[in-house]
């Protein structure tokens, strides 16, 4: 339990670290194409290591994760080989007003504050992935086979996003796009509730996830964006902790709801629910809802430009 609690106090650094890495190593205009390669392979890796993992354990423990251990440190073997990141530091003495920087600056930008809170309210009361079992068993009637494929549809409609906007990047009315991709995953995931067709299910998650997608490259691109270089650690990580406390909360969420009413209407009200939220941030976050371009011309590029950084902030 020990090391399960420091493993998992190792990745709250390091995924925020990863991800203010980004803004850093590529200029504005390619961020997005950088940032959907980042999310297919999360999505890859969604459907492919549960799968490989109950392959090697299949071998033993020691050669599971003795696997485990080798990709771990092939990881860090290719992150120390990068160059040193340029990087603007924060001024001053640390302590908790620096730790909390990062919650405050949240709270004034407020097209930060849309986007975060928008991903939160709509995954938390609009998810479907915590009822997936009792829908193939009670609803679709499909078996272990069938809930594998519900599962991996929308990881697949992630994937193809990713892979379309990797060479098709969103080049303007970002904002309206998100709200839109936004509106479609929760339209899909009604259309998912109301389903009795196995087919029409899978292509439903799928749509879902794809729209999901398109919602996460946009809201990552913007924060990054509009986040300056020396709170951009701090700004992911409040990021991710709406992230999990969305997933992990929405799953109690769909649990206790469907126990009371079943588990169609609870997804079904949990979709419209979270397409009321979506046309309530609409009206209530016109930054948001106006943000064009996702190169740094719409406003504050808050990383350093890779080009010039070198000659003038200081290595991470």
């Amino acid at each position: 339990f020990a090391l399960l609690g420091l493993f998992g106090a190792a990745r709250a650094f390091y995924n925020p670290a990863r991800q203010a890495m980004v803004p850093n190593l590529v200029v504005p205009e390619h961020l997005t194409r950088a940032l959907a390669p980042i999310g297919s392979v999360n999505k890859v890796a969604t459907i492919s290591g549960p799968l490989a993992g109950g392959l090697l354990y299949g071998l033993g423990a020691p050669a599971a994760y003795g696997v485990s251990l080798a990709f771990f440190l092939a990881a860090a073997a290719l992150i120390a080989a990068l160059p040193a990141v340029p990087q603007r530091l924060s001024a001053g003495r640390r302590g908790w007003s620096e730790i909390l920087a990062g919650v405050r600056f949240i709270r004034r930008k407020r097209i930060i504050l849309g986007a975060i809170s928008l991903d939160l309210f709509v995954v938390l009361l609009g998810g479907a992935v915590a009822l997936l079992p009792v829908y193939a068993r009670d609803v679709l009637a499909i078996g272990a086979v069938g809930l594998g494929l519900l599962r991996a549809a929308p990881a697949a409609g992630a994937i193809l996003v990713a892979l379309v906007l990797m060479n098709r990047p969103i080049a303007r009315h970002a904002g309206t796009i998100m709200f839109a991709a936004v509106a479609g995953f929760a339209l899909f995931t009604l259309v998912f509730a109301l389903s009795k067709t196995v087919w029409l299910s899978i292509l439903a998650l799928a749509l879902a996830g794809g729209c999901d997608m398109v919602s996460v490259l946009i809201r990552s691109t913007l924060v990054q964006l509009h986040t300056p270089d020396e709170l951009r650690g701090r700004v992911n990580a409040v990021n991710m902790v709406f992230i999990g406390a969305s997933n992990e909360l929405g799953g109690f969420r769909a649990g206790t709801v469907a126990a009371l009413v079943g588990p169609i209407a609870a997804i079904a009200g949990g979709a419209v629910t979270a397409l009321g939220i979506c046309a309530l941030w609409y009206r209530a976050f016109p930054e948001l809802r106006e943000a064009s371009r996702l190169d740094g011309e719409d406003g504050p590029l808050g990383g350093v430009p890779p080009a010039t950084a070198a000659a003038s902030s200081e290595p991470a």
